[in-house]
């Protein structure tokens, strides 16, 4: 793969992030904007209904461009389901999930933010040590 396309796919996220902030003082945050898709606040819904129909949006049309690049899971689903629960949690349990913290918060400085995103670089590289060694698929 070129280096190109990570780049560019990087690029692409920290100018969405920018401008979701400048042009509308929001935090380009998956977790709260799902959270209050799931629970809605009168007038603040629409935004979060169409940026989740573009993400899903735009995994589609990645899928279309090149069905041959997205991998089967290397999980079965309740383990998948098992990470996506614990997932949820751990964005509850932090304020935020990575989008928010990584990419927008270590931007400001916010050290909170930064420990966040610290957290979850040390639990992610325990828990693929863990599944790895106990063989959990």
């Amino acid at each position: 793969m070129s280096i190109l396309l990570p780049l560019a796919g990087g690029a692409l996220i920290g100018l969405a992030v920018a401008a979701m902030a400048l042009l509308d003082g929001r935090i380009a945050g998956i977790s709260g904007i799902v959270g209050g898709v799931v629970r809605p606040v009168s007038g603040d819904a629409a935004w979060r209904v169409l940026f989740v129909l573009g993400l899903l949006a735009g995994g589609l049309a990645f899928h279309v461009a090149s069905p041959s690049s997205l991998a089967a899971p290397a999980a079965s689903l309740p383990v998948l389901a098992g990470a996506g629960l614990l997932v949820g949690v751990g964005t509850r349990l932090a304020g935020g999930c990575t989008s928010g913290h990584r990419v927008r918060g270590t931007s400001r400085g916010s050290l909170r933010s930064i420990a966040a995103t610290l957290t979850l670089l040390v639990v992610g590289a325990l828990v693929v040590f863990i599944v790895r060694h106990a063989g959990v698929r």
